[in-house]
């Protein structure tokens, strides 16, 4: 089972490339490239971002995707926002009458996690990401193309 949709994933492999390199436009292909993603679903993926305001789109020879925010204003939550939010659970899925008003004990257990998990990412910024990147006892340090370290890009 994954967390986080194939979407949040590529927003956030984007994301923290991306800051490494701030005010330098960067075509789909090479973003792709680097953050090992298939390029015909990242574009749409930049979109969402660019529409959300996290992303500038410029097109032309020079044009390419660049970070507008600045990395450490610009929290996890809000790339997953931008892509594929959260979903919380609000109503017990089941429909049982004598859940109404409330979730079943399962369901309240589930959404508090997901409350948990939330928080978290609201806490985490990407600028935290690459800084913590940068530690010397940081996860596993196996570099990507261009000299980029992995564990950055795993969540």
């Amino acid at each position: 089972m994954k967390l986080l949709s194939d979407a949040s994933e590529y927003a956030l492999r984007a994301v923290v490339w991306l800051a490494q390199c701030p005010r330098e436009p960067k075509k789909v292909r090479e973003i792709a490239a680097e953050t090992c993603a298939a390029p015909g679903y990242l574009v749409k993926v930049l979109q969402s971002l660019a529409k959300a305001g996290i992303l500038s789109a410029q097109r032309g020879i020079h044009g390419g995707f660049t970070l507008v925010r600045k990395p450490a204003e610009l929290s996890v939550l809000e790339v997953i926002n931008a892509v594929d939010p959260i979903e919380r659970i609000r109503h017990c899925p089941l429909a049982l009458e004598s859940h109404q008003g409330r979730l079943c004990p399962m369901h309240q257990r589930i959404d508090d996690a997901m409350a948990t998990i939330e928080a978290a990412f609201q806490d985490a910024t990407i600028e935290q990401l690459l800084r913590d990147s940068e530690r010397p006892d940081s996860l596993e340090h196996a570099p990507l193309a261009g000299g980029r370290h992995s564990d950055i890009l795993r969540l």
